[in-house]
């Protein structure tokens, strides 16, 4: 071949300024940046373990109580997801 016969030559572009490698790189890059993200708020806002001893000693301090009073501490004192399901209607489950 000769000089005159060979194509033309395109121009070569930096691999950041083509615009389909960002839809095929930016979807997994998200996803990576937004699980780091996740983890970074999951370590550091961590929920405290509970004292099983001061729930006994509440328990122990609603039960004491008598009539409406009992039923309105140990409402307080349900885990969250009796209190989810029961919020238009409290139930205290009773004491076996």
């Amino acid at each position: 071949m000769t000089p005159s016969t060979f194509p033309p030559a395109t121009p070569t572009v930096a691999w950041w300024r083509v615009p389909h490698m960002w839809l095929v790189v930016g979807g997994p890059l998200t996803v990576v940046v937004a699980g780091l993200i996740t983890v970074f708020i999951a370590v550091n806002h961590a929920d405290p373990v509970l004292d099983k001893t001061v729930f006994e000693r509440d328990r122990a301090a609603a039960l004491a109580l008598k009539g409406q009073a009992q039923a309105d501490a140990l409402i307080r004192m349900q885990p969250a997801h009796q209190a989810r399901n029961h919020a238009a209607s409290p139930m205290v489950p009773k004491e076996r």
